[in-house]
């Protein structure tokens, strides 16, 4: 899971980033409303935390901004501003959650958790595809009820592919959900098709049908 943390106050960044980051999330930290829009510009995230009060505006711009390119990413505002009018504002320009400082990062935890399994999957916690069935919160997979071996990674990458049934994504999307903005300074996304290689391999001797499919020159597409 990638997140996109807006938030300008350095050690309440730095504690939910390091937060996350003991919970398998990648969380890559902006203070700016101008440094977000260009990672909102170039990048996909599965939840956006989103500050106001910003040294270069405030984040109802970067709200505008999301609704005006039809972004997806979910966000949750998080702000010390706690009024009706605030609120209201941000749910009018698409924000999905309203956390109010300061908050338990345990809360923000189970609300980002929350907020992907209602985007991608419905709000279920056990997520089934044909014969294969991933416990979202256990991290567990299992194939006709016998549970596979996976790694976090994978875990993390069939998610992914499952949330984005039939959508071509190519190595780069990849790489970046897998690895967050330290994708730009590879040389290659190599590690990618490792992970699909041994993603394929263990579905396959579990029993399963071939959902990866390679999409030639573009990337990888998850299909029945």
């Amino acid at each position: 899971m990638k997140i996109l943390l807006i938030e300008d106050e350095k050690e309440i960044s730095n504690s939910i980033k390091s937060y996350l980051k003991t919970n398998d999330i990648i969380c890559e930290v902006t203070h700016k409303v101008q440094e977000a829009l260009e990672k909102i510009a170039n990048y996909e995230y599965d939840c956006i935390l989103l500050d106001l009060m910003l040294p270069d505006g405030n984040g109802f711009e970067v709200l505008k901004t999301l609704k005006s390119l039809n972004k997806s990413d979910g966000i949750i505002i998080i702000s010390a501003i706690e009024s009706l009018d605030t609120r209201l504002e941000g749910f009018n320009l698409g924000a999905d959650d309203f956390l109010t400082k300061p908050f338990h990062l345990s809360e923000l935890l189970v609300r980002i958790h929350s907020l992907v399994r209602r985007k991608n999957f419905n709000g279920n916690n056990i997520i089934k595809f044909n014969e294969i069935q991933i416990d979202f919160f256990a991290k567990t997979v299992s194939v006709n009820d016998v549970k596979i071996d996976f790694t976090k990674k994978e875990i993390d990458l069939l998610l992914y592919l499952i949330g984005n049934h039939k959508k071509v994504l190519s190595k780069s999307a990849l790489a970046e959900h897998l690895s967050g903005d330290m994708a730009d300074m590879l040389d290659n996304h190599n590690f990618v098709y490792a992970h699909i290689k041994n993603l394929k391999k263990k579905l396959n001797e579990a029993g399963c049908q071939d959902y990866v499919k390679s999409v030639y020159g573009l990337g990888y597409k998850w299909e029945a």
